[in-house]
């Protein structure tokens, strides 16, 4: 039996969707998890939800006018993006304006939708993933991220250490807060719609946070914690998607559990006595841990 599966797993491999799925979860693997990274340093859980209903809109509006419904969800979640970026000066006004862009979004697309006379059904599909019609403009704008998230981190890490520890210090110390907020903004928008058609939309935190959450109790540093993510979402992605196959199970909630067991695996782990690369209540230049 055994044996069996093993063969029908590796037929299934050889299939070019399938192959073009695993490239996706892979090339997701590099960039995606470290946008987690972002989510909890900057404290923004609310952009996710706010995104998943800026990429509907988005979808709604290819289905409308005929144009591909993912690059539209794509320029959406990066103007939105790049719109909240001015109200991010505290945690508590980004959520407010995420909760009214939501709001908003899902109003819109559902208006939308029902004037139009356009089927929703392709729309609404990708709140569950379609992974297996990932195609060359996906792997596109994976491998993108993939290139240009890391990159990022490695160029300005310090500013982006900075920025993550405490907004107040990163602005004192000459950080070009207002820009790298923006940027980290339109890249967490853009990762999150660039992730819907993998897992769906609710289910996109598998290839975001989770990773992310597990990686920070594992390193002692922002530099370390960012390659522990990286790691952990190779891993994940691999043995989520084999397994999933290997089971016929749909991938994306596979995918969850496997974040979710690593996860909880890593929140096992005794916390190291190290200082958080996250702010306390009151810090000082000298107590900022270093980024690497």
């Amino acid at each position: 039996m055994n044996a069996l599966a093993a063969a029908d797993l590796g037929a299934m491999l050889q299939l070019v969707p399938v192959q073009r799925a695993g490239a996706a979860l892979l090339l997701a693997a590099v960039g995606l998890p470290v946008i987690g990274v972002v989510i909890v340093g900057l404290d923004i859980m609310p952009v996710r939800f706010a995104m998943m209903h800026v990429a509907l809109l988005g979808i709604a509006i290819g289905l409308l006018t005929g144009l591909d419904p993912m690059s539209c969800a794509l320029v959406a979640c990066a103007l939105s993006g790049a719109g909240v970026a001015p109200l991010a000066r505290t945690p508590a006004g980004l959520s407010g304006a995420m909760g009214l862009l939501m709001s908003l979004a899902i109003a819109a697309a559902l208006l939308l939708l029902a004037v139009s006379g356009v089927n929703a059904s392709g729309a609404f599909a990708l709140l569950w993933g379609s992974i297996l019609s990932v195609g060359t403009a996906d792997l596109v704008v994976l491998g993108a991220l993939a290139v240009t998230v890391p990159t990022l981190f490695w160029w300005r890490r310090r500013d982006v250490a900075l920025l993550l520890y405490d907004r107040e210090l990163a602005q004192c110390s000459g950080v070009p807060v207002r820009f790298l907020t923006t940027a980290l903004l339109v890249l967490v928008a853009v990762s999150v719609a660039g992730a819907i058609k993998l897992t769906g939309a609710l289910l996109v935190d598998a290839l975001t946070l989770l990773p992310a959450l597990a990686a920070r109790r594992l390193g002692r540093s922002l530099w370390s914690i960012t390659l522990w993510t990286v790691g952990i979402g190779v891993a994940v992605n691999a043995t989520g998607f084999l397994l999933a196959l290997w089971l016929d199970w749909p991938p994306g909630p596979v995918l969850v559990l496997t974040a979710g067991t690593v996860v909880l695996a890593a929140h096992l782990i005794p916390e190291r006595r190290t200082s958080s690369w996250r702010a306390p209540a009151s810090v000082t230049p000298a107590s900022l841990p270093s980024s690497h």
